[in-house]
């Protein structure tokens, strides 16, 4: 029969005085401490004492040997967590309903909690639980499977327990409960993390000490193998319950905290921990009721939190299953688009740029290539360069949550993450160029802006150069060398443009008009591919004319591989090595932590040393520990996965596909690796190109003066296939 069923042992403190005696030869007086299916004593000898367990009749001894191994295991694991251990050989004694087993235990001392735990005291419980099961992961028994009622995977098998529950409101409670675990956890249980685990870490069975931190951890006599989530919420209906309503899910979520300080739930847990919960008090009155009938002698013991109980469970049917797990922590059910796009134009303002296209993306997952919307509609994103390795690669997203995990400070003090990356970049430099220093910092915005200061302190002059519709970010300094962002007729005085090198003109002559224009030049500023300007292919020879003239002229020039670098053109890391120069300056911004904000400025150090501020640069953010490793990180994959040779390879393949493509809207295709440009006759049709590929689930953008050119711009893990998608969409949108 099962434990559940079978009578509870019935022995007197002084029979059991007599049985600690006769078999471990223990003397003392016997108190009980309560129990549910066996009988647990504490053996006062007037020393250490111990703690006697006598097990009812049902039990397999096969689950006994299950507890006493895990005990040890965890001992041996982690020593420093304080489980009561197992003194002696387990004994056997008949009695009137037939033979127990008899364990005898080591006592340890502390007090039982409950609602008046502080938000620290739950905190490290929870933190405390983490660490048993985090001790428990590599341990197994055969006896582990057994079926016991109270492992959560069996909450639809309370169904036949519910005549106990009297009350017919109550009744229907459970039964949503039930049939809400069938709907939402049920599919998911194959998919949550399964262990060995306590299974009833609840505050009647932790002892704790004068901080209220557990001191004490008893009774493995639920141990069995089930999801970890399920056994954490275990733990978590025990701290919430008896709290006030409005203290729940605050409380819940601490737990929830100190839980993932030592073992970090997975998406599938968080969405079925309220259900969980939900399941662990319904099976607390359920079983409750049912029990109390068959043994009405142990009530009070059996019914102490049904009260507790069955008030959570009435607040949880109040609040609905989705809004008690969003409470606990599970991502939240994503709001309607045009609500969000209602409630951005409210709280953003006009400063904000448009949101792309007619009918909005409305983002909430990416992977790879792909972009998910709310809805699950799949988008071939062939148009952001942030996730340079794809969005949420594996390898970077860890290296985030690791290092978030250790450390995360700024840059006067002394972390290997940094310096790491800062050798990465330099070495990755031509050797020719000399650049040898670098400057960590958060955004493309931010390293050019300090660009721009390195060149006007270092040459006295103010003079810059930059190309027809360049784009270099958004500071004040640096909004000035980015025309694509000026107000219509209004154009710096200090800032010339010309014609983008490859586009036809003749590129001598136009850097000796904006010289001539100039008092002084401090700076050039080049794309390397382009992008704003319509992206653009110019040979070695023309990017060397404007490195030599701008260096004739007494400047400083500056390759901007923001949107060129880390491999996009396909031929080298940096996108000026193709064309023979050597900069004075290097650029680095948007995909260098694949959508982390981190970004850098390559240098000589002979120029920073002749600065005035030099010593002095400073940013907060740049270079923290956590940005260092996303962008170590993308360094590691580019390699890895030799995506400058996959970029060139697949970009060759997709520009001689586009090519192919028969409309009299196409003027030209031009590129380089996986940065595309399809210019069209008509900005209204490239308008119109851009939002039709848009619904057929296709993601591009537009560039150039005109906006007249399509921006091709994927992910360099964008492969033949998605080439081909893409050509195939932009043909039937054509």
């Amino acid at each position: 029969m099962s434990v559940l069923e079978t009578q509870p042992p019935r022995f007197t403190p002084e029979e059991v005085a007599r049985i600690a005696v006769e078999l471990f030869g223990l003397e003392g007086s016997a108190a009980d401490l309560g129990s549910e299916r066996d009988e647990t004593f504490l053996i006062d000898d007037g020393g250490s004492g111990a703690v006697i367990k006598i097990s009812n009749v049902g039990e397999d001894p096969a689950v006994l040997d299950l507890e006493h191994a895990a005990i040890e295991h965890v001992v041996r694991v982690d020593p420093g967590l304080p489980v009561a251990r197992v003194r002696g050989e387990r004994a056997t004694f008949r009695g009137p309903d037939g033979v127990h087993h008899v364990r005898l235990f080591e006592r340890l001392h502390g007090h039982v909690g409950g609602p008046e735990l502080d938000d620290r005291a739950v905190y490290a419980y929870a933190a405390t639980h983490a660490r048993l099961n985090l001790a428990l992961r590599s341990f197994f028994h055969p006896a582990a499977g057994r079926e016991l009622l109270w492992n959560l995977e069996h909450t639809p098998k309370l169904r036949p327990l519910l005549d106990a529950v009297d009350d017919p409101d109550r009744r229907f409670l459970v039964t949503r409960v039930i049939d809400a675990f069938e709907e939402r956890v049920s599919p998911r249980w194959p998919q949550l993390r399964t262990q060995v685990v306590h299974g009833d870490l609840s505050l009647e069975n932790v002892l704790l000490d004068d901080r209220d931190r557990i001191n004490g951890i008893v009774d493995f006599g639920d141990c069995g193998y089930t999801a970890q989530a399920a056994d954490f919420a275990v733990a978590l209906a025990s701290l919430v319950r008896g709290r006030p309503g409005g203290d729940v899910f605050r409380v819940g979520r601490i737990a929830v905290d100190g839980y993932a300080s030592r073992l970090p739930f997975e998406f599938e847990e968080l969405a079925v921990l309220g259900d969980l919960v939900a399941a662990r008090l319904a099976m607390i009155v359920a079983i409750s009721a049912w029990r109390v009938r068959r043994y009405p002698e142990n009530a009070e013991y059996i019914q102490a939190w049904d009260d507790d109980s069955w008030a959570l469970l009435e607040l949880f049917d109040g609040m609905g299953a989705d809004a008690v797990a969003q409470e606990l922590g599970s991502p939240r059910v994503p709001t309607a688009t045009d609500d969000l796009a209602r409630r951005r134009a409210d709280t953003l303002g006009a400063v904000l740029t448009p949101l792309t296209y007619s009918r909005p993306v409305h983002a909430v997952r990416g992977e790879g290539v792909w972009l998910y919307e709310a809805d699950g509609t799949r988008l071939l994103d062939a148009y952001n360069n942030v996730p340079v390795v794809g969005h949420c690669h594996p390898r970077v997203t860890e290296a985030v949550v690791r290092q978030t995990r250790t450390l995360n400070t700024h840059a006067r003090y002394l972390y290997e993450p940094l310096i790491e990356l800062a050798e990465r970049l330099v070495a990755s430099m031509p050797p020719e160029a000399g650049l040898d220093t670098v400057m960590l910092v958060n955004s493309g915005s931010e390293a050019n802006d300090i660009a721009w200061r390195i060149a006007a302190a270092v040459t006295g002059w103010r003079g810059a150069i930059v190309t027809e519709h360049a784009y270099h970010g958004v500071t004040d300094a640096v909004a000035d060398l980015s025309p694509e962002e000026w107000p219509p007729e209004q154009r710096p005085a200090h800032v010339v443009r010309i014609a983008p090198p490859g586009s036809g003109a003749d590129i001598a002559r136009e850097l000796e008009r904006a010289l001539a224009e100039l008092d002084g030049i401090a700076v050039t500023f080049l794309d390397g591919g382009l992008t704003s300007d319509g992206i653009w292919t110019p040979s070695a020879e023309e990017v060397a004319t404007v490195v030599r003239g701008t260096h004739d002229a007494g400047g400083l020039f500056v390759a901007d591989e923001v949107q060129a670098g880390h491999g996009r053109l396909g031929e080298h890391l940096w996108s000026f090595v193709q064309y023979g120069i050597s900069p004075d300056v290097v650029t680095l911004g948007k995909p260098m932590g694949n959508g982390y904000p981190v970004a850098a400025v390559v240098t000589r150090r002979e120029l920073v040393e002749r600065l005035p501020f030099a010593g002095q640069l400073f940013s907060t953010f740049g270079g923290n520990p956590v940005a260092a490793r996303a962008a170590l990180a993308v360094l590691d994959v580019i390699e890895d996965e030799r995506l400058v040779a996959h970029a060139k390879r697949v970009g060759e393949g997709l520009v001689a596909g586009l090519r192919e493509l028969r409309s009299s809207e196409i003027v030209e295709v031009r590129g380089r690796g996986l940065l595309v440009g399809v210019q069209l006759r008509r900005s209204e049709v490239a308008a119109l190109v851009v939002d039709r590929l848009r619904e057929t689930g296709i993601l591009i953008g537009r560039t150039g003066p005109r906006d007249d050119v399509l921006k091709i711009r994927p992910p360099l893990v964008f492969d033949e296939e998605h080439a081909a998608l893409l050509v195939d969409g932009l043909g039937r949108a054509l």
